[in-house]
């Protein structure tokens, strides 16, 4: 299965809005880039995907994929899904049979998570979902690319099931506890540094 990954990246000055009383600006700045830093190095030690979009109105983002060797491509609105639709188009391009969709925010994620979701969506056509805590949508695959539309926002993972099951598209979730660990809280950002303080 020829596999496109597709990388969304809020700009790094306005990503992890709700740290602001724990974290000041340049440190969320940062952290957003050491997490997008650790997607595409778990995507490339995956070893399953013919390549990787990343999408964002950020130029140091962009600049970023660049120098880890992935393609970019400037986000021209301020809309997820959109984007989505624009990286989605751009991997089309180079005949791929289906699409992984993961927010550049997952400090956990592993290339076992990635190859994983690759295995599933090899196995059988349709939509794999792995879903976040609070009811999001961490991993999209799509496979073909257009199964469904994109939905993400607040409560995606149901409305990314209902859309599935409308069309008849077969449905797996995924669920794994380094890809369902995101840092939007003040919480989840204290969990992470336990776990980098003992290793992970």
């Amino acid at each position: 299965m020829k596999l496109w990954l597709l990388v969304p990246v809020k700009p790094f000055g306005e990503g992890k809005s709700r740290l602001a009383d724990v974290l000041a600006q340049d440190a969320r700045a940062a952290l957003s880039r050491e997490m997008l830093a650790r997607v595409l190095d778990q995507a490339q030690a995956a070893e399953v995907l013919a390549g990787t979009i990343v999408i964002s109105r950020d130029q140091n983002a962009l600049a970023q994929a660049r120098l880890a060797g992935v393609e970019s491509i400037p986000e021209t609105g301020q809309d997820l899904n959109l984007a989505l639709i624009e990286a989605s188009q751009q991997a089309m391009r180079h005949a791929t049979e289906a699409i992984l969709v993961l927010p550049a925010d997952l400090p956990l994620v592993t290339a076992a998570d990635i190859r994983q979701l690759y295995t599933l969506g090899a196995t059988q056509a349709g939509v794999v979902i792995a879903p976040s805590p609070d009811g999001g949508t961490n991993a999209l695959l799509l496979r073909p690319p257009h199964a469904i539309q994109f939905s993400f926002g607040r409560d995606s993972f149901a409305r990314h099931h209902q859309l599935a099951a409308t069309a008849g598209v077969p449905i797996q979730v995924f669920t794994s506890p380094t890809l369902a660990f995101d840092v939007d809280r003040p919480e989840d950002l204290a969990s992470l540094q336990r776990l980098i303080a003992t290793g992970m």
